[in-house]
């Protein structure tokens, strides 16, 4: 996709909420755990004098947006990882992280990559294609029935999973895998019983083949707390999620690290770690205004949260 045409579909989710909330000063050194297509960081840079360092899994996402941030030079440097990898790939302690957990405009637009229905396109949905690592139509043509299930569930909250799962394997068996998002759209439009709701029958299924392609919950929680190891004393981790599985898991290790302990209330004897390490900054998730919404669609859901790094 031309660069023109990126940058006109890319809109930064709460932009003003971003920086509100971390607040860069001139000089300080903000880490962009998710650059995408560098929104975020193209406002805090044009906003202030800070530094970035921009961490992204997708090469093409990279290109994009240094091309798009080179005008500010040394301030902005990028770095090809997982923002799992923070610790190994960050050697300056910085005094800002964010991260946004959405799909880039980039991907989802992509008419070959796999993560939306809008196109057909092979079902691939990595967000490193580098990796080498199996694509969602893999998974399909591999686990077992109860797996599939058991997934779409999980990382979908789709409570149909188990019948998606019995026609996927059905037609499986019977030597036409799905290969393709029109092919699972389809056959998931098929078995889910019609209802009320507005979004597409297939969106919650195609969430939770990207969440379990890319490893996303399983790494989120590690991210959280290696981000706070690395922030220097009075740094802000800001982080904005697109739907409840994410948030929970954000909201939670928040409480964990301000000490708060997030065992379930029958156990006797605290195992979760809690440990004051950090001030929670928004008591409830920021949203984006009513004219955001209306503006960028995809804006609807999200949720930003804020901590702040305690001296230990």
């Amino acid at each position: 996709m031309p660069e023109t045409e990126v940058s006109e579909v890319h809109v930064p989710v709460m932009p003003d909420e971003i920086l509100g909330v971390i607040a860069p000063l001139d000089g300080s050194l903000v880490v962009d755990a998710t650059l995408g297509l560098g929104g975020h960081s193209e406002r805090i840079l044009s906003s202030s004098n800070a530094r970035i360092i921009g961490i992204d899994q997708d090469e093409e996402a990279l290109t994009l947006a240094g091309k798009k941030l080179e005008r500010f030079g040394e301030r902005f440097t990028s770095i090809h990882a997982n923002f799992s990898e923070i610790i190994e790939v960050v050697k300056e302690p910085p005094d800002r992280i964010i991260a946004d957990l959405g799909v880039s405009s980039l991907q989802l637009d992509s008419e070959s990559r796999g993560f939306s229905f809008r196109f057909d396109a092979p079902l691939d949905m990595r967000m490193d294609a580098s990796s080498g690592g199996p694509t969602a139509a893999d998974l399909l043509a591999t686990l077992e029935q109860d797996e599939i299930a058991n997934l779409i569930y999980r990382y979908g909250e789709e409570r149909h999973s188990r019948r998606i799962a019995k026609w996927i394997v059905e037609r499986r068996d019977a030597g036409t895998p799905i290969r393709t998002t029109s092919e699972l759209a389809e056959l998931v439009s098929r078995a889910v019983p019609r209802s009320k709701e507005k979004i597409h029958p297939a969106t919650r299924t195609f969430q939770a083949l990207r969440i379990a392609v890319n490893g996303e919950l399983d790494i989120l929680k590690g991210f959280i707390a290696d981000a706070i190891d690395t922030l220097k004393t009075d740094g802000v981790l800001a982080i904005i999620t697109f739907h409840s599985l994410e948030d929970r898991i954000v909201k939670h290790a928040f409480r964990r690290l301000a000490g708060q302990c997030v065992c379930p209330p029958r156990i006797p004897v605290c195992a979760c770690g809690a440990a004051k390490k950090v001030e929670i900054i928004t008591r409830r998730p920021i949203v984006p205004s009513e004219l955001e919404q209306t503006e960028n669609p995809r804006s609807r859901s999200a949720k930003l949260r804020a901590c702040r790094k305690l001296k230990q």
